[in-house]
C-alpha cells in the first residue's frame, strides 16, 4: 500500500486495508507507527460495515509534524472512518503542520470519512492533501468541518493558515479521470478579519461535504438542496467537477457559528444517502 511514501519522516503513520468476508468488513491489513493509532473496530448496526476510531495520543499536530493515513477498502467492502475527538493543530514555529491521505475504493466499496472537527490555534498552519482514487462502482462521503481557536486575550482566527485540498479520481477504461478538487485556502495573516463580507460573512465556523456516487441523480439533489436550504447554516451546494465514468460529485460549502450547525446539517444529509442507497441505519457515532 502507497510505498512511495515510505521515504518521507512521518510523524504518525496509519494504514489500514479492509475487505469484505460473509457479509462483514474486516481489516486484512493493519498498520501504524508513531503519533497515529485506531482503536478496535466497532459494528454500528446490521450492515457489515466497519467502523474504526483514529487517534493521535499526542493529543495535537505541532510544527513541522508529517501525518499519513493510507486507506484501501476492497470489493464489496464498507468503511466508516472518524477520530475519537477534534484534531488541534497548535503553534507551529517550525512550519506547517501536514496530513496526507490516501484512499483507494474498489468495485461496490463504500467509504464514509467522518472525524470530528479541526480546530487551528493561534499562530498554527496547516496543510491537508487527500486523493481518493475510486472504481465507478464506489461510493464515496467525506466530511470536514474547521474551528478557529481561541487566542488569549479572547480573540479568535489568530493562526496563520490553513490550507486543504481534496482530489477524487476515477478508475475506468481508457485511464484515471479527474472528477473533483476541493480546495480551501484561509490565511488571516494576510486577510485581517476573515469573518467580514465576501469571507467568512460573519461566521466562525465552516464545514465542506463531498458526495461521490454514480447514483447521485437529480431528484438526489434536490431532496440535498432543500436539506441545505432548511439548516441553521448559511450554506451551498453544487455539482461538482465533471462527471468521471458515471461518478457524479456534490460539494456542500457551509458557514456557521457552531459545529453543531454544521455537524447536523452534515449527519443529515449522509443519513439520507446511507438510507437511499443502500438501505442503512442512520448514522450513530457513538464514541467508544
Amino acid at each position: 500500500m502507497a510505498t512511495e511514501h515510505e521515504t518521507h519522516n512521518w510523524a504518525g503513520v496509519l494504514k489500514l486495508g479492509v475487505t469484505e468476508r460473509n457479509g462483514r468488513s474486516v481489516a486484512t491489513s493493519q498498520y501504524h507507527e508513531g503519533a497515529l493509532r485506531i482503536l478496535r473496530p466497532h459494528y454500528l448496526d446490521a450492515s457489515g460495515q466497519v467502523t474504526y476510531t483514529a487517534i493521535n495520543p499526542g493529543g495535537a499536530y505541532f510544527g513541522a509534524d508529517r501525518y499519513l493515513l493510507d486507506l484501501k477498502v476492497e470489493q464489496g467492502a464498507s468503511l466508516l472512518l472518524t477520530t475519537q475527538s477534534a484534531t488541534k493543530v497548535y503553534k507551529t514555529p517550525q512550519g506547517p503542520a501536514y496530513q496526507e491521505m490516501t484512499v483507494d475504493l474498489g468495485p461496490g466499496a463504500v467509504f464514509e470519512y467522518v472525524p470530528d472537527q479541526l480546530i487551528v490555534y493561534r499562530e498554527g498552519a496547516y496543510k491537508q492533501r487527500t486523493l481518493v482514487t475510486m472504481d465507478p462502482t464506489a461510493s464515496l462521503v467525506m466530511s470536514e468541518i474547521i474551528t478557529p481557536g481561541w487566542a488569549p486575550d479572547g480573540s479568535s482566527f489568530k493562526y496563520q493558515e490553513l490550507r486543504m485540498r481534496t482530489e477524487i479520481r476515477v478508475t475506468g477504461e481508457g485511464g484515471d479521470k479527474r472528477l473533483a478538487v476541493d480546495q480551501l485556502r484561509l490565511k488571516p495573516s494576510e486577510l485581517g478579519d476573515i469573518r467580514g463580507v465576501g469571507l467568512m460573512e460573519g461566521h466562525s465556523h465552516t464545514g465542506q461535504l463531498l458526495l461521490a456516487d454514480a447514483r447521485i441523480d437529480d431528484a438526489l439533489y434536490d431532496d440535498l438542496a432543500a436539506m441545505v436550504e432548511g439548516s441553521n447554516t448559511l450554506s451551498g451546494i453544487t455539482r461538482a467537477g465533471r462527471d468521471a465514468h458515471g461518478v457524479h460529485c456534490v460539494a456542500v460549502r457551509s458557514l456557521a457559528n457552531s459545529t453543531a450547525d454544521i455537524a447536523q446539517l452534515h449527519q443529515d444529509i449522509i443519513n439520507l444517502t446511507r438510507k437511499t442507497w443502500r438501505y442503512q441505519a442512520k448514522l450513530d457515532l457513538r464514541k467508544h
